[in-house]
């Protein structure tokens, strides 16, 4: 694909997120909650963890820990054998406690609506604070990137930059406001079901014809 100028690259993004949307129209956080500071902490302990295994230990940790306080005043011995099963589990356990033990002194027990009091909570970082403004309040205050949407984001030519704040800086230039959240789950459902990191389905692609990789794809000395 020739070098695009902004106004093509625009373009082609919109035809991508109408074309996502048609192929994914249930696209939705994969992360299981009934409340914001449910979907919190699941978000803190999905960190490098799969969302399945997420939802089978939070359907437990949810009727165990019913209230922040709850997890504030939580053994920490004890919850992080709750979370156990979790990729590094100690020290979720403790940003979980200590996040919880915030919102209690600063926030009441509730979940914030900005992203710099949800960034200054322990464990959160920019794409946890995302999710949670965008599922949980429907906020679009940014675009959630995590290894999916760098990935694709990539690959679909919508950015070059490596770290995820430029990422999101590039793709929050490309898509409407009103469709940020929209976006980082289309591109999320389709990295996991299409796009995957190996050997992904580009024959089967529902957008190579919106891919700069199509052609690489066509090679296989070339991998996408």
């Amino acid at each position: 694909m020739p070098r695009e100028s902004t106004a093509t690259r625009q373009a082609r993004t919109t035809q991508l997120l109408a074309e996502l949307r048609r192929v994914y129209p249930d696209a939705h956080c994969e992360l299981n909650f009934t409340n914001p500071l449910e979907l919190l902490v699941a978000t803190i302990l999905s960190a490098q963890a799969n969302d399945k295994q997420v939802n089978i230990v939070t359907a437990d940790l949810f009727q165990k820990y019913r209230s922040t306080q709850a997890f504030a005043d939580a053994d920490p011995a004890i919850l992080e054998n709750d979370v156990k099963r979790i990729g590094l589990y100690r020290n979720k356990a403790r940003n979980i406690r200590a996040c919880c033990q915030k919102l209690v002194a600063h926030h009441g027990g509730k979940v914030p609506t900005t992203m710099a009091e949800l960034t200054a909570l322990d464990g959160v970082g920019r794409k946890t604070a995302n999710v949670v403004l965008g599922n949980a309040f429907d906020m679009n205050v940014g675009v959630v990137v995590d290894t999916h949407v760098a990935r694709l984001a990539g690959r679909l030519g919508l950015s070059s930059a490596k770290t995820p704040e430029k990422i999101e800086a590039d793709l929050m230039r490309l898509v409407p406001a009103s469709d940020w959240t929209w976006f980082s789950h289309l591109l999320i459902w389709h990295g996991r079901r299409r796009c995957m990191a190996r050997n992904p389905d580009c024959a089967a692609c529902e957008v190579r014809a919106l891919c700069p990789w199509k052609e690489k794809s066509e090679h296989p000395s070339q991998k996408p």
